[in-house]
């Protein structure tokens, strides 16, 4: 059984094509791992062990009729809990949306499924995606398999936690100031945001309609390559979906060499960061640099104002989204409520948590009228100043490397009561979303923590131009051949079975 759990969704979709592996026996595996190892972790809200069986045994009788059931046949993935999944309890981490059962698969899913894939449940998530620990959950946080007493990262931390684990092959996440990337970096896992509007948002909870954006969590960049072949694409049911066709992202993964490739070095990326982190991050610009690859200084001036620019923009979009959790439609409804005021007013009060609610009235601010062009309509012009700042690079350089965390995995609580410092945690991932770019995070290495303890995983973010993600590939599927970060598992006996 750890044998099997040990393996990426490539390995795992050869071995079951190949009929080395059965879908049925991969699943079990994974089914028992979960039941193992989930309690002291908290990676899932619920597994859904029926329904990933039967998808498991359909594929097996694909294979056995001579069928193709899919390029991702019996891989088993986890799904953050905010991708609505019809007959599957979807809560977006929340109260307000406890017990919704949705009618329908949102497409990503939908796609994941004619894929071949096994969905095995709903992984931990902060609240509605607001957050960069997990611990902004209705439900409990999820704990980093390196060291269960420290965040996975947010807010897609259930979904980076159960692939470093062993507890799924592969995730999806979403990602809107980070949410994929940084967790990805904290527990030594491979994440990929796309381009905005590469893979469909319906069915997806919103949080930021203009950052959100959906993307997979894998052991490897082929990992994350073959599930983004089968969620991509342009779908007419999201308005913001690009009509662009989707490459053999797993042909860039094996392209070969980065010579030639211009990497790109942002010296705003690189100020007052620890040395303990800086390290494996220039180490791994190096290796990419020792087999061909050219280093460009670039200057990207505007990312100082990323973060302020950004939560003015998410809590804005954030407070128009959430208004429609109201008590009256679906979700949670206050039992006491006696008038329709105090259905909305109670419902909401005791539907969302702390963090939630900040948001919605930071954004509820920027809004109103005579703070609408002081906060809200500058927060866009700035936007507009740092996308402008990345077109400029991307003229001379192919890629940008940065760290994608300016620290690793921190111990849980420490920054629960501090809410500036959490969202400092997002400091390098927020202006792509910003820009709408794609961007990978890569573990690079290891660190010690501030405060001690075990060493923890670094993340090299590898950033690139709009529709870019084939020369992501090509850089990461380069760098993962020269090293063997991604192959490290936690070491703990008490995660590992």
């Amino acid at each position: 059984m750890a044998g099997i759990t040990d393996h990426g969704a490539a390995e795992l979709a050869a071995a079951i094509r190949e009929k080395r592996l059965s879908a049925v026996e991969v699943t079990r595996a994974f089914l028992d791992r979960i039941a193992a190892v989930d309690p002291a972790l908290g990676c899932y809200y619920r597994v859904d062990s029926d329904g990933a069986l039967a998808q498991a045994r359909a594929v097996d009788e694909a294979l056995a009729r001579g069928d193709d059931p899919g390029p991702l046949a019996g891989v088993p993935v986890a799904l953050k809990d905010l991708f609505v999944t019809r007959g599957l309890e979807t809560t977006a981490g929340s109260k307000i949306l406890a017990g919704w059962i949705p009618p329908y698969d949102g497409t990503a899913v939908a796609r994941l499924r004619a894929a071949g894939a096994v969905l095995l449940g709903k992984a931990a998530m902060d609240e509605f995606a607001m957050g960069s620990s997990n611990e902004h959950s209705a439900y409990g946080p999820a704990r980093n398999p390196w060291d269960r007493t420290r965040v996975p990262g947010g807010s897609s931390g259930g979904s980076a936690a159960a692939v470093a684990g062993g507890l799924a092959a592969a995730a999806l996440g979403t990602d809107t100031g980070g949410s994929i990337r940084q967790p990805a970096a904290l527990t030594g896992t491979t994440g990929l945001k796309p381009t905005y509007g590469r893979v469909s948002r319906y069915g997806v909870v919103a949080f930021a309609s203009s950052l959100d954006q959906v993307g997979p969590f894998g052991r490897s960049a082929l990992d994350c390559a073959l599930v983004l072949e089968a969620i991509a694409g342009h779908d007419p049911l999201d308005a913001t979906s690009l009509p662009a066709e989707v490459p053999r992202y797993r042909d860039a993964v094996a392209s070969g060499s980065p010579k030639g490739l211009r990497i790109g070095i942002p010296e705003e990326y690189f100020r007052d960061l620890a040395p303990s982190v800086r390290a494996p991050v220039e180490a791994a610009i190096d290796a990419l640099v020792a087999e061909g690859a050219t280093r460009v200084p670039i200057h990207l001036p505007h990312t100082r104002y990323g973060i302020a620019a950004y939560y003015l923009i998410a809590t804005a979009e954030a407070s128009s989204n959430l208004a429609r959790y109201d008590g009256v439609r679906y979700g949670h409804r206050a039992p006491s409520a006696k008038t329709l005021a105090d259905v909305y007013m109670r419902s909401r009060a005791e539907g969302f948590g702390a963090e939630v609610k900040r948001r919605i009235m930071l954004g509820t601010y920027v809004l109103r009228a005579g703070y609408y062009d002081a906060y809200y309509l500058r927060a866009q012009k700035v936007r507009t100043l740092i996308r402008r700042d990345f077109q400029q690079a991307f003229e001379s350089c192919d890629v940008v490397a940065t760290p994608t965390s300016p620290e690793v995995a921190w111990p849980l609580g420490q920054k629960a009561a501090d809410p500036l410092a959490m969202y400092l945690a997002d400091v390098f991932t927020i202006p792509c979303n910003l820009a709408g770019l794609p961007g990978m995070s890569l573990p690079c290495g290891f660190a010690p923590a501030s405060d001690g303890g075990v060493e923890l995983p670094v993340g090299l973010q590898l950033l690139g131009p709009p529709l870019g993600e084939p020369t992501l590939f090509r850089a990461a599927g380069a760098y993962q051949r020269l090293t063997d970060w991604h192959t490290r598992r936690p070491p703990s006996s008490e995660v590992r079975s």
